[in-house]
């Protein structure tokens, strides 16, 4: 992942400067505020983006709440990194791409802006006609499709995914195309599962509250527990749910719950089951842009849904509120745009 881009890399300007451009910045925990600054120049061997739409991800979630811990992120602090744009400008020594094409980017942060520059390598070009509305999301799929490939699924293996959020449903409509023997999944909304049961699962459980234990759901038609289970929750607490949930000798494929775990972990209980447990990052840079590509083909070919979980679309001017209704449970959001070319437009 890209480091953190923090207020003091920005050249600020005044309201109404030649040049410039609006970007949001996490002040502290629970607000996030507009600044003018400079727009960034490409430097050789760069090219820079002009950002329509940003996905309000669930790790900014988590900066946002101030649970992300101080070694990765101090405040202030730019998010962003579900980028869908357009490239405008591209510095000496860039081959093959040009102004004007279309692009998802992955290792970035800081993109809720008008603005980004970066490397070749951290953008991915998309046809001319597909929408731009539905090329945010992915972003995640190198990292969705990596876990689908560590949970090693076959036809006898029973799977949960703990969580239909935004990654959740990528997560279902992708590890659904493995054929598990079944695919549980859980949630608090019982209308993000039943997106779920349109995306393959074959079984949904609604958790009446955060704190009640997956097997207290599922026990019933799941007595041994789950072959695989792959998390996908901010709150690293979810680790605990997922070793209680795994069968003997089974595999949790951590792409969520990597957030601070205030409980007690029984690490001797993963000994005992036991238990693999993986994370879900490629580990090298040609791995990431070969599941790049491979994304960016299920999203052309139609395997894989990006547009029907967004349910809301804000300007950048009203950051604060898109964090707001991500952060928020008791609502319909799903997945927030923030529009980036729409800054100075009021909500």
């Amino acid at each position: 992942m890209a480091s953190q881009m923090s207020l003091a890399e920005l050249e600020l300007v005044d309201v109404g400067t030649p040049g410039s451009q609006v970007v949001a910045v996490l002040e502290e925990p629970g607000r996030i505020s507009t600044h003018f600054a400079k727009v960034p120049e490409p430097g050789p061997g760069q090219v820079r983006v002009k950002i329509k739409w940003v996905g309000v991800c669930g790790s900014d979630v988590e900066a946002f709440r101030g649970a992300r811990q101080p070694e990765f992120l101090s405040m202030p602090v730019r998010l962003g990194h579900e980028v869908a744009g357009t490239i405008d400008r591209v510095g000496a020594d860039v081959t093959g791409l040009r102004p004007g094409m279309k692009v998802s980017c992955r290792y970035v942060w800081g993109a809720f802006a008008e603005y980004i520059v970066c490397e070749p390598f951290n953008v991915k070009v998309l046809p001319e006609d597909f929408p731009l509305e539905q090329v945010s999301l992915i972003e995640i799929l190198p990292g969705v499709i990596h876990a689908a490939e560590l949970c090693r699924i076959d036809a006898s293996k029973t799977v949960l995914i703990t969580g239909q959020g935004v990654s959740g449903l990528v997560l279902t409509q992708v590890i659904s195309r493995f054929s598990p023997k079944r695919l549980a999944v859980t949630d608090l909304k019982p209308e993000n599962l039943e997106i779920a049961k349109r995306y393959g699962a074959t079984d949904t459980f609604l958790i009446p509250d955060a704190d009640t234990p997956t097997m207290e759901v599922a026990g019933g038609a799941f007595p041994d527990g789950f072959d695989v289970v792959v998390p996908c929750l901010l709150e690293g607490d979810g680790m605990i749910d997922a070793v209680n949930a795994s069968a003997f000798g089974g595999k949790i494929v951590m792409y969520g719950c990597i957030g601070t775990c205030n409980r007690p972990f029984d690490f001797f209980k993963v000994h005992r089951k036991r238990l693999e447990i993986y994370s879900t990052e490629p580990r090298s840079d040609v791995a990431m842009r070969r599941y790049f590509h491979e994304g960016v083909q299920m999203v052309l070919d139609g395997l894989v849904n990006t547009h029907e979980i967004v349910t809301d679309l804000v300007p950048l001017a009203d950051v604060q509120r898109a964090f707001d209704l991500r952060n928020t449970y008791d609502n319909d959001t799903i997945h927030v745009l923030v529009d980036c070319e729409s800054p100075d437009i009021p909500a």
